[in-house]
């Protein structure tokens, strides 16, 4: 799996709020493996050696979910890519959307309008420089209950922290449609979903993760 690199002047605002948790460490363009998208990321060689107790906190307390696109996020959005009728002409709302990856992907496919929903003004702030690097346009939200009505939700690596999961019974409020990508969960079991598909990819930048978490299922509601 390869990732083509381009070099530009990397936007400021996000590069002091990387530098806020990890201080000297860059953002660069990358091209994702098996997509025409491209997204602002930290580089694929990071040297953690220097990293003091302090910034290792704050990665774990602040993580800048952002400067990384999760393997969950990489399969759908290439998903999307592969199988655009999903959201065709269709109003989409992406939960949780970090770097902006499935938004712009949902975008690309064809999908009517495309909102971003994320809690965190800076993820906010990375999909709206993205969506700029692919350009797109996309709607942005800073939280779920201000969502209207849509016809499709999807979310992908959202369901990491066990306190997440009740957004799953959330979802069905938002949308007749919900997809879920997931690689994290293991005995993934709702009664308003079900799995239909399942694919391979990696966190780019590659973070060296266990083979397990590499293989993302995608679950629908029914």
């Amino acid at each position: 799996m390869s990732c083509t690199f381009q070099f530009q002047k990397a936007p400021e605002h996000l590069l002091q709020a990387l530098h806020e948790v990890i201080p000297n460490c860059e953002l660069i363009t990358q091209q994702l493996p098996e997509t025409p998208i491209s997204l602002w990321l930290i580089p694929p060689v990071f040297s953690n050696d220097r990293l003091d107790d302090e910034v290792i906190r704050r990665i774990w307390n602040e993580t800048p979910y952002w400067i990384f696109c999760w393997a969950s996020g990489l399969a759908m959005a290439q998903w999307l890519l592969a199988e655009p009728h999903h959201v065709k002409d269709k109003v989409v709302l992406d939960f949780g959307a970090g770097s902006g990856v499935v938004a712009i992907a949902a975008k690309m496919a064809g999908a009517k309008r495309v909102i971003c929903c994320d809690i965190d003004q800076i993820s906010l702030a990375a999909s709206r420089e993205n969506a700029l690097l692919n350009d797109v346009e996309l709607e942005y939200l800073d939280d779920l209950y201000k969502a209207e009505q849509v016809d499709v939700l999807l979310a992908a690596d959202v369901l990491y922290d066990q306190c997440n999961r009740f957004f799953l019974d959330e979802f069905l409020k938002f949308a007749p449609e919900v997809w879920v990508a997931d690689s994290r969960v293991k005995n993934f079991s709702h009664p308003k979903y079900q799995k239909l598909d399942e694919r391979s990819a990696t966190t780019w930048p590659d973070l060296d993760e266990a083979k397990e978490f590499r293989n993302v299922s995608f679950y629908k509601t029914v």
